[in-house]
């Protein structure tokens, strides 16, 4: 199993300035320090390989979408934000003209999450499929009312696929495709669910929009049974914890140092930091990172026997084969 970001900001899209291109030009050419490159390729490789934290690449500036590539003919993603047109687009590509199946699973329907649909390209494309899950009875009339008049150009009975919206029932266990799907709802206005991704061996865990007290400890051991051995946990990771418990207490997100408990009580392998926070720059961001990867090393040695959290930030772009 690859999982593909295509958008990991949240609550609204957002780009680099000319400013933060200028700084990172500039932090660029320090760090080449006088290197002379031959090619584009040699500069290229420069930058991928050399240069420090996100000075190489950008955090990224699209809202939540999550593909799982299974490997197999049909597609399945997490959350319709506006990096949907990138994987729509994709998979238009890829497909070279052939119909293609695609599965939605959606976390909930604030509009950061279900933006990218309009601008979905196999949405418009007769002969394809679109099966969308979720556990809001809202989910359909969501979807129909960001493209009612005056909100957007094209209505949604305008579309060319055969679209069909699927309530799943939260805490149990659902095949799609031979994909084992457990949906678990989750403390957001509104409600959110995340998802439990199961197939050959492997789990993933989406988990975004929700948030976690830690000093409830019902709940605290719930997520984490709902993480339990998970290969990867894409965790909803906005904050630092001194924002999450202070000015944005009950804002419906979490922080990275929950992230890194929830993970190390359920014995996960890889936690990805996701759902950034549009007003931290990436070098905020960066801190965020290198923040839990210390906690991580420090109460490694609580647990017995100890293993090692890898923890990483997810960036539009970011491919991790599970």
């Amino acid at each position: 199993m690859r999982v593909r970001f295509w958008g990991t900001r949240g609550s609204i899209p957002v780009s680099l300035t000319a400013a933060d291109i200028r700084d990172k030009v500039a932090r660029a050419l320090l760090a080449a320090s006088g290197r002379r490159f031959e090619s584009y390729d040699e500069a290229q490789a420069f930058v991928v390989r050399a240069l420090p934290g996100a000075l190489g690449h950008t955090y990224g500036g699209h809202s939540s979408c999550v593909e799982l590539d299974l490997g197999e003919e049909e597609y399945f993603v997490c959350d319709m934000g506006s990096g949907a047109r990138a994987f729509g687009a994709h998979v238009l590509a890829r497909q070279g003209g052939r119909p293609a199946t695609v599965h939605v699973f959606m976390s909930h329907m604030h509009w950061d999450h279900i933006m990218g649909f309009p601008f979905f390209g196999p949405a418009y494309v007769p002969k394809y499929k679109l099966y969308i899950y979720g556990c809001h009875d809202e989910l359909e009339h969501a979807f129909r009312l960001q493209q009612q008049p005056p909100c957007f150009p094209v209505p949604f009975d305008a579309l060319r696929a055969d679209i069909q919206f699927v309530k799943l029932e939260p805490g149990r266990a659902h095949s799609v495709r031979g994909l084992r799907v457990t949906p678990q709802v989750q403390r957001h206005s509104g409600d959110s669910y995340g998802f439990r991704f199961e197939k050959d061996a492997k789990s993933v865990v989406y988990t975004t929009d929700s948030e976690h007290k830690l000093e409830q400890r019902s709940e605290a051991e719930l997520f984490a049974a709902f993480f339990r051995d998970a290969d990867l946990v894409i965790f909803d990771a906005m904050y630092s914890l001194a924002d999450a418990i202070s000015i944005r207490a009950d804002w419906g997100h979490s922080s990275n140092v929950v992230g890194v408990e929830l993970c190390q009580m359920a014995r996960a392998k890889h936690l990805v930091l996701f759902h950034h926070e549009p007003a931290n720059s990436d070098a905020a961001i960066d801190g965020l990172l290198r923040d839990a990867r210390r906690l991580e090393e420090l109460t490694r040695d609580d647990f017995s026997p100890p293993r090692r959290l890898e923890i990483s930030a997810a960036h539009d772009g970011l491919e991790i084969e599970v």
